[in-house]
């Protein structure tokens, strides 16, 4: 890595985990660059939801090579490893930002006790390495299942774009050619009777997925009802879940190739999403959530 900027890290931009946490599996959510020492990262079974890894010393080769974006850098205490590399991606025209605390939330005896009590009060969601599912952050993942899809074939792969691997590739074939293919490609089939990720009893493939790497978010274990009911013909576990059915259907009425209606119902599981998020902050808040009403309030009759 380049040192030449270490000495103007202490003035980097941070990022807190709240501030951070309120922008997770948002379409407009920063690139999350892992850049742990190597034997921290190894040691780990964990990174963050949707973290990409980049080794300390390739951090100039990745702001050379790739796209200059928004990029959230984190390490393991948010000191001078992720400072450093910040400094490098700034240097090289990038926002960056480093995660206050790190991975651990602060290191004990080195940051203050309200700081890390601050940042270890904020539950960033991670996920379970999965090298089995071609899953560390180290590379991009790849899937393959059913073609025409519906629901669940759409949910997982927004699942896994916006929490576990934001560089996922998704491949759909005829059902009888799912688990060559994936042999062929070298990708994880899911969504199929005999798959890696797929229903158990009443539990949806996007079930799957989450038990699959640990991921524990209030706000998707409510879309995940929302998948369910949709999924399975079961209206009632969820209020949304009937109308979820009706606008995949119709999305499927509409495209006939299977990678337009994924990115036409991306941004209806971005919102569900949004949904459930303030849905799970107002219970938590004690608060009401945000509805729609008519008449206006304060509208005079007409």
């Amino acid at each position: 890595m380049d040192t030449s900027n270490l000495s103007v890290s202490l003035f980097l931009p941070f990022c807190t985990p709240e501030a951070l946490a309120s922008r997770l599996g948002r379409a407009d959510a920063p690139l999350l660059l892992d850049v742990r020492p190597d034997k921290r990262f190894l040691e780990s079974k964990r990174l963050l939801a949707g973290a990409q890894r980049c080794t300390p010393d390739g951090v100039a080769g990745f702001a050379a090579s790739q796209p200059r974006r928004e990029v959230v850098v984190y390490c393991v205490y948010g000191h001078q490893v992720s400072r450093g590399a910040a400094a490098v991606l700034r240097a090289a025209g990038w926002d960056a930002r480093v995660l206050a605390g790190g991975f651990a939330g602060g290191e004990d005896g080195v940051d203050s006790d309200a700081d890390i009590a601050r940042w270890r009060a904020v539950c960033l969601p991670t996920i379970t390495k999965r090298a089995d599912l071609g899953v560390t952050g180290e590379q991009a993942s790849r899937w393959i299942t059913r073609e025409r899809p519906k629901i669940d074939r759409i949910a997982c792969p927004w699942l896994l774009r916006r929490f576990i691997d934001p560089r996922a590739e998704f491949f759909y074939v005829p059902a009888t050619q799912v688990l060559s293919e994936a042999r062929r490609l070298d990708a994880v089939a899911y969504d199929l009777p005999g798959a890696p990720i797929s229903h158990a009893g009443e539990r949806c493939s996007f079930d799957a997925l989450l038990a699959a790497f640990g991921l524990q978010d209030a706000a998707l274990d409510r879309l995940a009802r929302i998948v369910r009911g949709a999924d399975t013909d079961q209206p009632g576990l969820a209020p949304e879940a009937a109308g979820l059915l009706a606008v995949s259907l119709g999305l499927s009425q509409l495209h006939q190739d299977d990678h337009a209606m994924l990115d036409a119902a991306v941004p209806v599981y971005d919102a569900l999403y949004a949904r459930c998020q303030s849905t799970a902050t107002a219970r938590w808040q004690g608060t009401p959530a945000e509805t729609h009403n008519w008449p206006p309030v304060g509208a005079g009759a007409v």
